[in-house]
Parts: structure tokens; C-alpha cells; sequence
């Protein structure tokens, strides 16, 4: 199979070359580019059968990367990969129209096999990973989560997001709570991370569209 590396860090992108060297006659690396912005170009010329790239990259990400591929090829095949383990980032990669999730820590042969299935039409997702998915998927199924659990907010968060759409304060949310002020700004960040967003305005805007809260 044909395969263009994806990653705003060249040392990745050679170390994954040096990873797939091995495996030649399974895998070819075709092309690289540095950072998303370079890659549709990259893969607009090479047309590779699958594009392996970050998740999170400078500018755009490799998920907005791969809805734009996914946009403009609808049979080009995109794999994430991530040093997050958060089945969170799983499944926006599958809303994203990903054909797999794995992690940083693959091995080389596990990879080139992943990228096989992948490359047989099936969908590549870390072992590990996909237990936890499934695990919160069924608990969704019998509604034990709070409100924002189906975008991996945890409970804590949940509730500093309610009160964001209420209109309070960090300080005020702080004093709500009982923590510090840059505990509330932790929790915020890994909200904005899970929704997808980059500020206060657009998380309460994805709160209420999604109807986490009314």
C-alpha cells in the first residue's frame, strides 16, 4: 500500500519512516509534509491509498485535516495517530470519517498490520482503546452519565460547564465550587478540548446546540 505521512514534528515523520523501512514489501511511504496546511497538496499529487497523520498539529488539526480529505475523497483512507488515550478523541476521529484511531506507542509490525486492515476496508482502532469505548458506550446505553458524558466531559466538568452557560465568572464558578481560580481554568481547557472549541463563547454555543444543556 501507498502511505503519506502527516505531522507537524519532521522527527516524527522520520521516525515513522524508520519504523516502516523494514516492511517494504507491505508498505510504501510515498510522501510526507510537514504540518496540515502542506499535506492536501501532498496528497492531491501522490494520491496515496491511506494518509497517516497526528491528531494534534499546529494551525489545523489532523481531524479537520481528515474531514477536509474526507470532503474532497470520499474512499481516501485516513489514520489518526495519537499519543492521547481518550476515547473522546476516538470518537471524534470516527465523526471525522477516520478508518482508525492508534496510538504513538504502536509497535512497527502491529502498525503496518492495523494499516492491512485498514487498507482491506476495515477500521483500525487501538486494542485498549476500543475496550473503554465500548465499556462507556454501553453505559450510555443505560443512561448512568451526567449531562455532557456523551462528549467525555467527566462529572466535574459538567459542572463547570453548567455554570458557564449560566453566565458565572471563573472567579464565580471558583467560589461555587470551593477551588482555585486556576483549577476552574484547568477544567475549562479540557472542556474546550473535548468539545472542539477555542474559547467561552463557543463552548456554551456547542453546549446548547448539542443540547447538553437547555
Amino acid at each position: 500500500m501507498r502511505v503519506v505521512l502527516v505531522d507537524d514534528h519532521e522527527m516524527i515523520i522520520e521516525g515513522l519512516k524508520a519504523m516502516l523501512a523494514s516492511f517494504k514489501n507491505r508498505v510504501r511511504v510515498v510522501g510526507e509534509a510537514v504540518g496540515a496546511e502542506n499535506a492536501l497538496g501532498v496528497i492531491a499529487s501522490l494520491q496515496p491509498d491511506i494518509v497517516l497523520c497526528d491528531v494534534r498539529m499546529q494551525g489545523a488539526s489532523g481531524l479537520d485535516l481528515c474531514r477536509t480529505i474526507r470532503e474532497r475523497d470520499p474512499d481516501r483512507k485516513v489514520v489518526l495517530l495519537s499519543v492521547y488515550e481518550d476515547e473522546q478523541y476516538l470518537f471524534q476521529a470516527l465523526r471525522a470519517g477516520a478508518s482508525g484511531y492508534l496510538l504513538k506507542g504502536i509497535s512497527s509490525d502491529e502498525l503496518v498490520r492495523q494499516l492491512e486492515y485498514v487498507q482491506a476496508g476495515s477500521t483500525a482502532i487501538d486494542a485498549g482503546l476500543a475496550a473503554r469505548a465500548a465499556d462507556t458506550a454501553a453505559r450510555l446505553q443505560r443512561d448512568e452519565f451526567w449531562p455532557g458524558a456523551r462528549h467525555g466531559l467527566t462529572q466535574r466538568e459538567s459542572e463547570i460547564l453548567a455554570f458557564v452557560v449560566a453566565g458565572l465568572s471563573n472567579r464565580g464558578i471558583a467560589g461555587k465550587l470551593v477551588i482555585g481560580d486556576e483549577t476552574v481554568k484547568s477544567h475549562l481547557r479540557s472542556i474546550y478540548r473535548k468539545l472542539g472549541v477555542g474559547d467561552r463563547t463557543a463552548a456554551v454555543a456547542t453546549a446548547l446546540r448539542e443540547g447538553i444543556y437547555q
